[in-house]
């Protein structure tokens, strides 16, 4: 059944919390959007569910034109269902196939042709294990999105801006992460790379009071090469450093392949927001829509053979990204507190 990995999973319990996320990147206007429908239920029994609205958009052009926004409701305003699948918050949808919602000055109005496969970051094993805290699923990994968004005066039409559909659910965010994802890929020369993305996620856990990791997850396809390094042995050995501006890790899919990719994110750029644990612990997270990535595929005949560049993808401003921590960053205003 198509959109199964979109099935909201909140039994009605406390202490989880539940994310869907649509980012895209406008190639014509070199603006990027982020859309979230998420909802929250705190561990104590005296906190009331509830659900909300996101959005942020950014400009690379106009670095005033940053926005990011956030309304939430009582949890009686969420409503699912999952075949097919359909999502509603206050009004605002989230299918298979569009998004559609307002709050404020801001308001969304997109709509795509479902991308084919559903990925997970998570391997099934931990998943049955309960060793996650969080499960990131990838429901739509290559979108082309038509629609309108429009911010603070500002309207945006928008013609197959490329971008992804992501569910994430858990009972608490890691210490420390990275994430981004390119669907908006070209080689060096600038020939489209259609079919090809990354999404990628690399998180530090807290682990008997101290800080554990880096685990590196991650999905892509690039020209005909599937990668899915998402083991417990691939995760922890996949190279990764992280930091506001940036990021680069390492991905093998087995003995034949590898993939080394870096995203700038420019700081003036970026978006930041607060987001809630159940047990009412914040992350302060910083967005953008507007990053660039290089990414080099790598293969090799054999386990001793040396490695060659199959070939160099790169998305220049039209990849997403955020790194986020639990402590606020000095000098990096957050819009949502």
């Amino acid at each position: 059944m198509a959109g199964t990995q979109n099935r909201l999973r909140w039994d009605g319990a406390a202490g989880h919390y539940e994310v869907y996320y649509i980012t895209f990147t406008d190639r014509e206007s070199g603006c990027g959007g982020w859309v979230r429908y998420t909802m929250l239920a705190p561990s104590a029994a005296d906190r009331a569910a509830t659900c909300a609205l996101w959005f942020a958009a950014m400009d690379p052009n106009d670095p005033d034109a940053r926005t990011a926004r956030m309304r939430a409701f009582p949890i009686a305003e969420l409503q699912a269902h999952a075949d097919p699948f359909e999502l509603r918050v206050a009004g605002a949808v989230l299918s298979q196939s569009g998004a559609s919602g307002s709050f404020d000055d801001v308001a969304w109005e997109l709509t795509w042709s479902p991308s084919p496969g559903e990925h997970s970051h998570v391997d099934p094993r931990l998943e049955r294990l309960g060793l996650a805290q969080t499960i990131l699923r990838l429901p739509q990994a290559d979108l082309a999105i038509d629609g309108e968004i429009s911010w603070g005066g500002r309207r945006l039409s928008l013609r197959g801006a490329r971008g992804g559909q992501a569910h994430l659910w858990g009972s608490k965010h890691a210490r420390r992460w990275c994430w981004m994802h390119a669907s908006d890929l070209e080689t060096i020369a600038g020939e489209p790379r259609p079919g090809s993305w990354i999404d990628a996620v690399s998180v530090y856990l807290e682990r008997f009071g101290r800080e554990v990791g880096p685990s590196t997850p991650v999905l892509a396809q690039v020209g005909e090469v599937e990668i899915a390094s998402i083991g417990p042995l691939a995760v922890l050995s996949n190279s990764s450093t992280l930091a506001l501006t940036g990021w680069s890790f390492t991905a093998r899919a087995g003995r034949a392949h590898k993939l080394l990719v870096s995203v700038d994110a420019p700081r003036d750029q970026v978006v930041g927001v607060t987001y809630h644990d159940p047990d009412g612990e914040p992350a302060y997270c910083y967005h953008t829509d507007v990053a660039s990535v290089r990414a080099r595929l790598l293969s090799r005949n054999g386990a001793l053979a040396p490695w060659s560049e199959v070939e160099t993808l790169r998305a220049d401003g039209r990849a997403q990204f955020e790194y986020a921590q639990r402590e606020p960053i000095p000098g990096v205003a957050l819009s949502v507190t």
